[in-house]
């Protein structure tokens, strides 16, 4: 059940349903979007407050076992409910926890940034990460309701818009070409200034919705929404612990350009595509240094990926705008033809002016 402000009675119905309400927040999302909430009189007085440690490196056993504990410690029985305030992340793991704690209790979800909005709050996916390798371990389990308060957006840095960005550039390529008509202004911080209206971002939630109510446990079309993600993910865990960290949307705005590389080579995409989306990149992201970058450890992580069949690396890849093509077998020489292809893009002074 997708719910906008104007449908808060509703989901205050879902609440009132439930013997315990439980409220699961980062650092973040507790210091700036806690306030907005309490704003529109949702919750009880006597919800109880759950705080993790903010960042991708807190998505693990650890955190989801002080969860556990918190929901232990307050008598949280098989009728509460815990609602999760956040991004990505909060979304993931509190999803998880809530779906493993009594085998399985009530959960809404509550994104608070871009990214969480079109992508990580939608379809059921909770999980953690497992030994450096980003949601190894987690089910499939629907939130009763997912929540969208646009006035969230206002409390995120650019950095975090960009990120949410690149997700919605994802769909110009799998749904829509129309979706990559949509930048953010680099001269304008916040998102009420930027020109993303709330209507667009609607669009991709309901995108987001529409492709993964088919599919659940994305067995079939679902995984054209790992586009971009192959490459992205594994550039993502291997940068995490280190001084060039990168987000989620990061990650997926590089792993594109090695896709729509590899999309040539494998199902002949016309080579302007390409051109074009490179500009789009330099026009909207950081020009990243992966220098330093090992190929091989790139891909052991990819070999770890849950895509993955009978020990092939598949791809998400596509024909043309709004033509995906998901589980297309590539070749591990291909995949470090395409990493070195975005390295040298990266690297090429002339083209970045600098």
């Amino acid at each position: 059940m997708i719910l906008y402000k104007n449908d808060i009675s509703q989901l205050s119905a879902i609440i009132a349903s439930h013997t315990k309400v439980f409220l699961l927040l980062d650092e973040n999302s507790n210091r700036y979007c806690l306030p907005i909430l309490n704003t529109i009189d949702l919750l009880k007085s006597n919800t109880i407050k759950i705080v993790i440690p903010a960042g991708e490196q807190h998505k693990n056993i650890e955190t989801v076992q002080y969860i556990w504990s918190q929901l232990v410690e307050n008598q949280a029985d098989r009728k509460s409910i815990l609602i999760n305030v956040g991004g990505g992340m909060v979304t993931d793991i509190g999803g998880f926890a809530a779906s493993c704690y009594q085998r399985g209790i009530d959960f809404v979800n509550v994104p608070t940034t871009l990214l969480g909005m079109i992508d990580a709050s939608i379809g059921g996916k909770t999980g953690i990460d497992f030994q450096g390798l980003k949601n190894q371990i987690g089910v499939f389990s629907q939130p009763l309701a997912v929540v969208f308060l646009f006035e969230f957006l206002e409390t995120l840095p650019k950095r975090e818009l960009l990120s949410g960005l690149a997700e919605i550039i994802k769909y110009g390529f799998i749904v829509n070409k129309e979706f990559l008509n949509v930048t953010l202004d680099p001269k304008h911080p916040r998102l009420p200034n930027a020109p993303i209206a709330p209507s667009f971002i609607k669009q991709a939630i309901e995108a987001k919705a529409q492709i993964t109510a088919n599919d659940t446990t994305e067995q079939g079309r679902r995984k054209i929404l790992n586009f971009g993600h192959t490459i992205g993910h594994a550039l993502e865990t291997y940068l995490l612990d280190t001084q060039k960290s990168i987000t989620h949307g990061e990650g997926v705005a590089l792993g594109m350009v090695s896709a729509l590389y590899l999309s040539e080579k494998y199902l002949n995409l016309d080579h302007q595509i390409t051109l074009y989306y490179k500009e789009i990149y330099k026009q909207n992201f950081n020009r990243i240094d992966l220098n330093d970058v090992s190929i091989e450890k790139l891909l052991e992580i990819m070999r770890h990926d849950k895509k993955n069949q009978s020990g092939d690396i598949r791809f998400v890849l596509i024909e043309d705008y709004g033509k995906p093509v998901y589980d297309v077998v590539v070749k591990p020489e291909d995949i470090v033809d395409s990493i070195t292809y975005l390295i040298d893009y990266l690297n090429d002074a002339n083209y970045w002016g600098k």
